[in-house]
């Protein structure tokens, strides 16, 4: 009977113990992670990898390939779909939403609650586009598209951490 009593008394003491070191397991990585965001925004070198497209006009869009955006020093690689009307295209639809180009204007803000807000702007032949990007600590991340002559449009994705 006592043997039952102290086998049950050590698995209670070590159930408690585990439970102890994955919070603080959790914590690290979570620290970790928020960490390697805020490296990588302030280096401007990072790429958002986006798996849901929201137009303005309908409704979301699961995205099955692979779409990013990526911020290489002061240049922006736009690889992402476009949905939306179109006020002035050139003649062959243009490039939409897939070029790549000098960044002309770059901001970061970090708010309160932990996440970048990061304003880039840009222009190639065919438009000027406003991007802004909300980057949570995390690593999850929505891009606003602001253009002159088509719709705006939303993504949602993902920060490559490169873990």
């Amino acid at each position: 009977m006592k043997l039952n009593q102290c086998i049950i008394s050590f698995v209670v003491i070590l159930m408690t113990t585990m439970t102890t070191l994955s919070a603080q397991n959790k914590e690290e990585k979570a620290t970790q992670k928020r960490q390697a965001v805020k490296e990588l925004v302030r280096s401007k070198n990072y790429k958002i990898y986006v798996n849901i497209a929201l137009p303005m006009s309908g409704h979301s869009i699961q995205l099955s390939s692979e779409y990013y955006l990526e911020v290489k020093n002061d240049s922006l690689f736009s690889y992402l779909p476009y949905y939306g009307r179109a006020y002035m295209i050139p003649y062959d639809g243009g490039k939409g939403l897939i070029f790549n180009a000098p960044i002309t204007s770059y901001q970061i803000k970090k708010n309160k609650k932990g996440k970048y807000e990061v304003t880039a702007e840009t222009r190639n032949s065919e438009d000027t586009y406003k991007y802004y990007l909300t980057i949570f600590y995390d690593g999850s991340s929505n891009i606003q598209v602001n253009m002159q002559n088509r719709q705006s449009i939303g993504f949602i994705g993902r920060l490559d951490l490169k873990e």
